[in-house]
């Protein structure tokens, strides 16, 4: 219940439009003033928050994500995904799908993909036949498959918090991201025999595929590089942030000529900015999280769920609920660093693997950026200016989204049902 409380409290601050780090901070510094008398440990609490070896990876993915951006390698992306589905039903929608799943294992931000994505596949999406509110919804919800498909910032931050492996996190997420992005081109194809309206093009040669392949080869290689590397052990996680960032500048100066000093210093501005905001988030949460380990909010949820002897079945469910619920209101970033402190003790004590309790996070913040009023994606679609067109509605934006959101609420029953689909891929590696 004081948990309850406590987050009803955060929730009602940040309505008033305070920033998130700001709401966390305040709200966490004015409990700790009340329960102790004095704020004489918040920068021990801060500093010993953010001297972690593991968050030098969030920097460093940002940094290769802006790179890759600022390169314009989604122009290639696109091109060779919709040289290889543009045959099919629906196939300029397979080929958005296909792109955003393969510029999220680049970029790792949902948002980035939904902005970069969507401003080169919605023209073309209405351009071969579907609908606004269609383009519009594909694209918010391939977005999302940046904060599974690894690599990841939330992971990243999920896996401090928690002390887990990040390299055994990632892989975790590979399956399920895949999984989701199986689903959503089948539904592409699906939604675009019934309504028989889309424009398909002849099959592409196998020169043509080719030579699209050959294009895109360098985005193709560079999750590969990373993702391989972390598998066969050859690196860490904070290493292969690093590795991915020199190698995503070596793609960028070889193979994407123009990119210059210029490209190059904002692309680390860019990542410089997306680091400072999630630095900022974590050091106020970690405020607040000290007040819930103060006033033993964590034992009591324990001694909660003990009591009312849910299971660990029945305590995700809750959980799930929850955060779903937080997802309507709070960023992802929050969302991780509220909750998973004060749930972590209850799944040690419930034997939930912390792992695949992570990609069901992840899953249901999936979720929470396409569903409103703080649906981030949705918001990112909105920017877009589509020309002929416009600016989309967001009423629009919201009815074209419905689909998406029950397929990912199916993908997160199929994972919560079968842990192996999250649990495998890391076990044949990490143990």
């Amino acid at each position: 219940m004081s948990f309850l409380l406590l987050l009803c409290g955060v929730l009602l601050l940040l309505l008033t439009g305070l920033p998130v780090f700001a709401g966390l901070a305040l709200f966490g510094g004015a409990l700790l003033f009340v329960v102790q008398g004095d704020l004489g440990a918040l920068g021990e609490v801060v500093f010993g928050e953010l001297n972690r070896y593991l968050l030098v990876a969030i920097p460093l993915f940002a940094l290769m994500a802006h790179i890759m951006i600022r390169g314009r390698l989604v122009d290639d992306l696109y091109h060779a995904a919709h040289t290889f589905t543009r045959h099919l039903p629906g196939g300029i929608g397979i080929a958005t799908v296909a792109a955003c799943t393969l510029f999220a294992a680049v970029s790792g931000s949902s948002v980035a993909t939904a902005l970069t994505i969507g401003a080169v596949a919605i023209p073309q999406m209405i351009h071969y036949g579907y609908s606004p509110r269609m383009a519009y919804g594909l694209v918010a919800a391939g977005g999302t498959l940046g904060i599974l498909i690894p690599p990841s910032s939330p992971m990243v931050l999920y896996g401090v918090v928690t002390e887990t492996s990040i390299g055994a996190l990632f892989m975790a997420g590979l399956l399920p991201g895949l999984m989701i992005a199986a689903l959503f081109a089948l539904w592409c194809l699906f939604d675009a025999r019934r309504n028989g309206r889309l424009r398909v093009e002849p099959r592409a040669d196998w020169h043509e595929r080719m030579r699209a392949a050959r294009r895109a080869v360098w985005v193709l290689g560079l999750p590969l590089l990373v993702l391989g590397g972390m598998y066969l052990g050859v690196f860490t996680a904070t290493e292969a942030a690093g590795i991915g960032a020199l190698a995503a500048l070596l793609i960028a100066v070889v193979a994407y000529r123009p990119f210059g000093w210029r490209a190059l210093w904002a692309a680390a501005t860019d990542a410089s900015r997306t680091t400072a905001m999630l630095f900022m988030i974590l050091a106020g949460a970690s405020v607040f999280g000290h007040v819930l380990a103060k006033l033993r909010v964590p034992q009591e949820v324990v001694a909660l769920v003990t009591a009312l002897d849910l299971g660990a079945g029945g305590f995700l469910l809750a959980a799930m609920l929850l955060i779903l619920i937080l997802g309507m209101f709070l960023d992802t970033i929050a969302i991780i660093l509220v909750t998973t402190p004060v749930l972590l003790p209850v799944m040690a004590q419930l034997g939930i693997h912390p792992v695949w309790y992570g990609v069901l996070l992840m899953i249901n913040l999936e979720l929470a950026l396409i569903t409103p009023p703080v649906g981030m994606n949705l918001f990112a679609i909105k920017g877009i200016d589509v020309d002929g067109i416009g600016r989309a509605p967001m009423g629009e934006i919201v009815r074209g989204v419905l689909p998406y959101v029950l397929l990912l609420a199916l993908a997160l029953l199929l994972v919560f049902a079968v842990p192996q689909l999250a649990l495998w891929l890391p076990g044949t590696r990490f143990g």
